[in-house]
């Protein structure tokens, strides 16, 4: 049986500790795209690494809730991760678009909400602001993400975009929510920090793991903090990169991407699995 990696941080130390002692009373939850699915040019074609789903498997066997947060449409992330297809993922809860959108595997019910009418104002007006630029936009129903990792020049188109999609998201009352070559505009409202904090409650969590790896999971990040502090033990876990160092620097435990992420679930899968002496 592997080691698992040692947290940085006491608290984070503590939150590992808390889940391995109890894992039926612990909440593990995941971001998507760069945790459980490695980054790819065209956000259509990620898929989850191949040893993620079976660890979040048999993790979902041990564990009170294993849930994925992410900025997608919730029947996004279940198609491309896979995840209606595992029967052994019966108790998986997937919160799209920052947590207003729910998806529950033992139900198969999707809950959505309304359209957000900025979101179609900006959706009309956003070809002619970013094609120049040779970005290109994902049109995620209530969201909209302009990536520029296929641009010529990648950096430069994501630094000039910044400023006008801010104003185009200040005019229809949207924010602008910056990651990894990607500007995302989306109502306000919500993130994933607060869809965490919920989910939390909801579920009487004892123990929270959350991995993420962008900018947008910093508010998990600091959800599990606000967890810790209320006495509920916590654990962040950073899917690393060299794109962003921020979240790094906010975390218990970093891994080296999906593939270090898939790794450590599958050893703490093992560790749950065995009996404690």
């Amino acid at each position: 049986m592997g080691q698992l990696p040692v947290p940085t941080t006491e608290a984070g130390r503590a939150g590992l500790t808390a889940l391995l002692a109890d894992p039926a009373k612990a909440l593990i939850a995941f971001d998507f795209d760069g945790t459980i699915a490695p980054i790819v040019p065209d956000p259509a074609q990620a898929v989850a690494h191949p040893d993620a789903v079976p660890a979040l498997a048999r993790l979902a066997g041990r564990v009170a809730v294993v849930a994925v947060i992410t900025g997608r449409p919730a029947e996004v992330a279940v198609r491309l991760g896979g995840f209606a297809d595992h029967p052994e993922l019966s108790g998986l809860i997937v919160l799209g678009a920052y947590g207003a959108e729910r998806w529950d595997a033992a139900s198969g019910e999707l809950r959505t909400p309304p359209p957000h009418p900025g979101v179609a104002a900006a959706r009309a007006e956003l070809p002619e602001l970013v094609e120049p630029s040779g970005a290109f936009i994902e049109d995620k129903g209530n969201a909209l993400g302009v990536h520029t990792r296929r641009a010529p020049d990648p950096a430069g188109a994501f630094e000039s975009l910044r400023a006008p999609l801010g104003a185009l998201a200040e005019r229809h009352g949207l924010t602008v929510e910056p990651g990894r070559l990607v500007l995302e505009l989306r109502p306000g409202g919500m993130d994933k920090g607060a869809a965490l904090t919920a989910l939390a409650r909801e579920t009487g969590a004892g123990s929270v793991l959350y991995a993420g790896d962008d900018l947008g999971d910093l508010p998990a990040f600091a959800a599990v903090d606000a967890l810790r502090a209320a006495g509920t033990p916590g654990l962040r876990v950073c899917s690393g990169s060299a794109e962003v160092t921020a979240l790094a620097e906010a975390t218990d435990l970093t891994v080296p991407g999906p593939a270090g992420l898939a790794a450590f679930l599958t050893t703490l899968a093992t560790h749950l699995d065995t009996p404690r002496p």
